[in-house]
């Protein structure tokens, strides 16, 4: 995944606040009923930066152990900048990395685990590294949280007959094979989903949204630039059938008339 997935650590800086607002709360708050009793070790899967331990730590009692796993150790290494999370209680957790591709997780990296996260990463995997991480889980006997995983809806307001030409290509690039990777986009969310219930797991899951508007401008014209781009990338002759789409959105916003809604779906399992 390290020669195929590259992330700025500017965009993860600039999505963060949307991230925790997004997440489901309900989902989390689950989660003390579902954990084992005692100090907690979180095993959070492509952390990047570390937005899902600063989001979800707060929320959980301690002690607490976060073990950040990620392909880029440059991002890992700024999970320790800055305020150290606390828990619920209000005591600093400790953290770990590991520098670790995830089509090779098994149980033993998950050894002593008593919660695996994720956040916005099952879209971005391979059917063969969906299943190594359900299985570690299993094996395991950890229960788990992955969040906004994108389902490929978006409503765009106001509305433009083009909006849906585009969100198709952006979702057949979300499917597209890069390096040997065929990539499970929208279908990642279901497809752990099922695994999960597969294995005898108890599963909810929960719709999520990002909501974008002027109120943050940078993170909607972030987001749109890379929605478009990606159709665009897909299929170079999207750009003539939906010529001066680019220049409208990008008026639209300019005046602070342009939305966005992009939905995401949120997965919690656990053993029965």
């Amino acid at each position: 995944m390290s020669d195929v997935i590259q992330v700025s650590p500017d965009w993860l800086a600039l999505r963060e606040t949307e991230d925790a607002r997004a997440r489901s709360l309900d989902l989390a708050r689950a989660l003390p009923d579902i954990l084992p009793a005692g100090p907690l070790t979180v095993h959070d899967l492509g952390s990047g930066t570390g937005s899902m331990m600063r989001w979800l730590a707060p929320l959980l009692p301690g002690p607490q152990t976060w073990v950040l796993h990620d392909w880029n150790a440059a991002l890992t290494a700024q999970a320790f900048e800055g305020p150290r999370p606390r828990d619920l209680h209000g005591a600093p957790v400790a953290i770990r990395t590991r520098v670790d591709e995830l089509d090779r997780l098994d149980a033993e990296a998950l050894t002593g685990a008593s919660l695996v996260t994720a956040s916005a990463l099952l879209d971005v995997l391979t059917a063969d590294e969906a299943h190594a991480i359900v299985d570690a889980c299993v094996a395991a006997g950890a229960p788990a949280l992955l969040s906004l995983s994108v389902t490929g809806d978006v409503d765009l307001r106001p509305w433009d007959a083009r909006d849906r030409r585009v969100a198709e290509a952006f979702n057949a690039h979300q499917r597209r094979s890069v390096q040997g990777r065929g990539l499970l986009g929208r279908y990642g969310a279901p497809i752990v989903n099922g695994l999960f219930r597969l294995a005898g797991w108890s599963v909810r899951t929960a719709l999520t949204t990002w909501r974008l508007s002027d109120a943050e401008p940078q993170l909607l014209d972030e987001w749109f630039d890379g929605w478009l781009g990606a159709a665009e990338e897909q299929s170079p002759e999207l750009a003539a059938r939906i010529a001066g789409y680019r220049e409208l959105r990008t008026s639209q916003a300019r005046r602070g008339e342009l939305s966005a809604v992009v939905y995401h779906r949120d997965v919690l399992a656990w053993p029965r």
